[in-house]
């Protein structure tokens, strides 16, 4: 019975997916709704907020935000609202989830340095949503058979205790103990399209470079690339120096309508 159930539940899923490309065209299997997604987005931040502590550092809250509100300016829909929080943690970490949410750790604050830096990792965070990767991850995990309790919690069929799969699932992993990163592509195209919603907004994207190398220097000991799922650092800051002319008009032309730059006062 459980192997029927599985197979039509599948073919029923498979006959409302969308296959579509990303922003640097590569292609995608979509399975879930916009609405649905938006669902999942803000159950998990909601969660995040219960469970974890608050930043009450107003002087770093307002830096964040003011970094926040400038990468999510340029955004193609300017109708979505973006809630911006600041955890108190030691994690050197960002997030970013649909329907509109951007959450980062106080440990980041120590290794991005300055505005440009901090704007590397969000607009990094920002393009996971704008590229649908939180889509393609619970896709992914449904069409394989991790996501049954996913697909039932995006249509609302689930209460508290299985939050935990779809926040994995949006790429929370690190932070509930069940680990579904996004992928190396996805990771890479972050990079891309981060690299130039940083460039609109006005940061230095030169700062990217540095950025990684911070990250390189607090992470330590990393495994080699084959073996992960996410870029190495050293071959991520040789795609971001590659991508430097083409984005460099974009910060050149974005500068004269730059009024707040975001510094962290003392």
């Amino acid at each position: 019975m459980k192997p029927l159930l599985l197979s039509l539940l599948t073919t029923a899923l498979l006959s409302g997916c969308v296959t579509t490309e990303s922003p640097t065209g590569r292609g995608q299997t979509l399975l879930f709704s916009a609405e649905q997604m938006q669902q999942m987005g803000d159950s998990s931040f909601a969660e995040m907020k219960r469970q974890q502590k608050l930043s009450k550092d107003k002087r770093q809250t307002d830096y964040v935000n003011c970094v926040a509100r400038r990468i999510t300016s340029v955004l193609p829909n300017q109708g979505q609202p973006w809630e911006v929080v600041l955890f108190d943690s030691e994690q050197v970490n960002a997030f970013a989830l649909p329907g509109g949410h951007i959450g980062v750790y106080t440990g980041l604050l120590k290794v991005a340095e300055g505005p440009d830096q901090l704007a590397t990792v969000l607009g990094h965070e920002v393009a996971h949503v704008l590229a649908n990767h939180g889509n393609e991850q619970v896709s992914r995990a449904q069409l394989t058979g991790v996501g049954m309790q996913i697909a039932d919690a995006a249509l609302g069929g689930v209460g508290v205790a299985n939050k935990d799969l779809y926040m994995s699932a949006l790429g929370l992993g690190a932070q509930v103990g069940f680990i579904l990163p996004f992928g190396r592509a996805q990771e890479s195209e972050a990079d891309a399209i981060g690299l130039e919603l940083m460039a609109k907004a006005g940061f230095d994207p030169a700062a990217s470079i540095a950025l990684w190398q911070n990250m390189d220097k607090a992470g330590g000991g990393q495994g080699v690339e084959l073996l992960s799922t996410h870029p190495s650092h050293g071959h991520r800051i040789e795609e971001l120096q590659k991508r430097q002319a083409q984005v460099l008009p974009l910060y050149h032309a974005s500068q004269a309508g730059v009024k707040n730059r975001c510094q962290l006062g003392k």
